[in-house]
């Protein structure tokens, strides 16, 4: 029997040219070939005699004899080749496109099987590029069957790929299965051995079906074992309990100029909670846009600094660091100064630096450009040595930075609290680094403003605590969002015109372009291939740029920001629209989660039809952050009766959580969490809308490690779950 591991090149029909084709793919062994499972199935299974073909529009299979092919040549290098094909019953024509080299590989006399859709011409019905193979056994491959059809890239099709997988089917051990027996047993799974091979080629859907349930289910089961594994792991360490003090987070409230909403005070109260235990807290908080999830994570940050431990506030750049720097900064104010101290030596000692002795909370903002500190409303740029050395001694209470926080030279004395925000544009190594940085496990605060629909919050989050605000501020006006056609742009001109005479600027969104070439590719740093998407950006808010700034808003001051500039560009743009020097700003996603813009009062959005529920409701967010009326334009560039509707669901809906459902739903979890964001399999992505599933999984996988923690009764398992924890990244 051929061995799992056994690597590609060592099979019959991988040459050179392939090899590296298959590796694009993720496939390296024989098991990344086996559990490149497929994506959908072509239902092939109708096989109907050549006479009883009378209407076009029907998907058919026959067998049957080559008994006439002649392929024509046609303009500009393309032609035609049509066959007749004869059956016990009578003569049908098959005609293929552009495939010149089927006369000679299905000559005369040769047995074939075809399947496809029937066409009507001139000369009657026929079938149109069908599927074909030589009929070699009574058992066909790639027609008269339920047909897998395979995620590809250039260079390997499905038939490649069946061609590959068919044979191996047989002379592969796949018996070592991982899944317990109770567990197959219970839910009437069918072994490994068996999933495995009914999952490329069933004989029904029901029994794809089942099989994909099965390979689904293992897959969460072992994130869910995982996730389950890392949160006892995590109880087992020790962090430093910071005590709730009612009365202060309560003085600290009412100091606020804003009331908290309900759901804000309940993210408070579970944090400050959590802080107090002898272990790590690990929660998420998961806010809508515009929620205020910031001051929930500063009353923590407050709680922390008042018990002299640190507190990080870490960003993913450096507009967004300075943003919550400024914002922290004047939530907390100046603190109270004993009237026996003299302001004047306050302000002297605080500009030579001596703020050690100094009543009130130092507050620091370290970015990759610079250092500066703020304390009793009086603020200082200092170098980033001093800044270092500041931190390590335990003179800041609560930082902000980005990156540069975590860099080997940043110690802290006794960090008690880090705060993540955009928690997923972080990777592991870079919040193992923040962990590092202290003498002991600190309490974790990741907060994000995706909605995050409950099936993903249970798998992908498995091992976090979740705290939820949906409701919006008290006095937060509704934007009014509406779908507007391709062709009613100039309306949607005019309507901004007004708003910029009025004072207010404008957010324009941009898609990508579609490559001419879907398969044109750049060479990234890191050696893999990737699509030239970056480019297309480009190129999209370019021509978005040139037509707004020349054409239609030449009075206006236009910027335009993409994926292509440097970061200190990017957040130069930002600072100058902030600040007010831009009336337009022309952009891609990047501004999705970005820079508090309290005079932009419209987000027109191109070709919306592109972009998700989910997405849509965050560029959204990005206005409605004053008192100003706001507004969200959705130009459906599609002409698409459905693109429409869907889009028409943001302007009755304004809770993200339900879009987010609603996206999960329409456009599958691959498209709401981005390209393997997730570090989740494909099966097991593609099952999150399957709450059953996943409680099923994470059922088991409880009642597994409560009666065995170490997974010593099953050594299978346990080292697929060793494998599996090599392989993916948990975010």
């Amino acid at each position: 029997m051929l061995p799992l591991d056994t690597p590609i090149e060592k099979l019959s029909g991988v040459g050179s040219k392939n090899l590296p084709r298959l590796k694009k793919l993720g496939i390296e062994t024989v098991r990344g070939l086996l559990w490149h499972f497929p994506h959908r199935y072509e239902d092939y299974r109708r096989q109907v005699p050549a006479e009883e073909i009378r209407e076009p529009g029907e998907i058919v299979s026959l067998q049957g004899e080559i008994i006439k092919i002649k392929t024509t040549s046609l303009w500009h290098r393309r032609s035609v080749t049509e066959a007749f094909v004869q059956d016990h019953s009578g003569v049908v024509r098959a005609i293929w496109f552009n495939q010149p080299y089927l006369e000679n590989s299905l000559p005369l006399e040769t047995r074939v099987s075809i399947s496809g859709k029937t066409s009507l011409d001139k000369h009657g019905l026929y079938l149109s590029n069908p599927a074909y193979e030589k009929l070699t056994s009574n058992f066909p491959t790639h027609t008269g069957r339920l047909v897998p059809v395979y995620p590809e890239t250039e260079g390997v099709t499905s038939k490649y790929l069946r061609f590959l997988i068919k044979p191996l089917l047989s002379a592969v051990d796949i018996s070592s299965d991982p899944l317990p027996k109770h567990v197959l047993e219970k839910y009437d799974f069918p072994s490994l051995n068996s999933a495995v091979k009914s999952i490329h080629f069933p004989d029904s859907p029901e029994e794809a079906k089942q099989s994909r349930q099965r390979m689904a289910f293992e897959e969460l089961f072992l994130f869910q074992l995982k996730s389950i594994a890392s949160r006892r792991q995590a109880l087992q360490l020790k962090s430093v309990p910071i005590k709730f003090e009612p009365q202060k987070v309560k003085s600290f409230v009412d100091s606020l100029p804003f009331e908290l909403t309900g759901d804000q005070k309940i993210a408070t109260f579970e944090i400050l909670k959590d802080l107090e235990k002898k272990y790590p807290m690990n929660r998420l908080l998961n806010g809508d846009v515009g929620s205020g999830k910031t001051v929930v994570a500063l009353t923590a940050a407050y709680q922390t600094a008042r018990q002299k431990k640190q507190a990080v506030f870490m960003a993913p750049t450096e507009i967004l660091a300075r943003q919550h720097f400024g914002t922290i900064t004047s939530l907390l104010g100046k603190s109270a100064i004993p009237p026996t101290l003299d302001p004047r030596l306050v302000a002297r000692e605080f500009s030579s630096g001596h703020t050690a002795d100094l009543p009130g909370l130092v507050i620091g903002l370290l970015t990759g450009s610079e250092a500066r500190f703020s304390r009793n409303g009086l603020e200082k740029k200092v170098s980033k040595k001093i800044m270092q050395e500041k931190i390590a001694k335990g003179e800041i209470g609560i930082l902000i930075g980005t990156h540069a926080v975590i860099q080997k030279d940043v110690r802290f004395k006794e960090l008690g609290l880090a705060i993540l925000d955009e928690q997923h544009r972080f990777g592991v190594e870079q919040r193992a680094a923040l962990l590092k940085n202290s003498a002991h496990v600190p309490h974790l605060l990741s907060m994000t403003a995706t909605p995050i629909p409950r099936t993903l919050a249970l798998t992908i989050y498995g091992d976090l605590d979740i705290s939820l605000i949906k409701e919006k501020p008290k006095n937060r006006k509704k934007i009014t969002t509406k779908v507007i056609a391709k062709n009613q742009e100039q309306k949607a001109y005019q309507f901004l015109e007004k708003e910029i005479k009025a004072g207010r600027q404008i957010f324009v969104i941009c898609p990508r372009i579609e490559l001419a070439n879907p398969q044109e590719t750049i060479k990234a740093k890191n050696g893999k291939d990737k699509m030239n998407v970056l480019w297309s950006e480009v190129k999209a808010v370019t021509e978005e740029y040139e037509k707004l700034s020349k054409k239609i808003f030449p009075q206006f001051k236009i910027a335009m920001l993409h994926g292509k500039m440097k970061p200190k560009e990017k957040e130069k743009i930002m600072a100058g629209f902030k600040n007010g020097f831009y009336d337009i700003l022309v952009s891609t996603s990047v501004v999705e989660v970005g820079v508090d813009i309290p005079n932009a009062s419209v987000m027109l959005i191109e070709n919306a039809e592109r972009f998700g529920l989910a997405q849509l409701h965050q560029f959204r967010g990005r206005v409605g952050r004053a008192e100003h009326q706001s507004s969200c334009l959705l130009v459906n560039g599609g002409d698409n009766r459905f693109e429409n509707k869907r889009l028409k669901c943001l302007e009755n809906c304004e809770d993200g959580f339900q879009l987010a459902e609603e996206d999960l739903k329409l456009r599958g979890p691959g498209e709401f969490t981005g390209n393997k964001q997730s570090g989740m399999p494909d099966l097991a992505m593609a099952s999150l809308t399957d709450l059953e599933l996943i409680k099923k999984a994470r059922l088991e996988a409880k009642l597994l490690l409560k009666e065995d923690p170490g997974l010593s009764s099953y050594p299978l398992l346990k080292n697929q779950l060793a494998q599996f924890q090599k392989i993916r990244h948990f975010e």
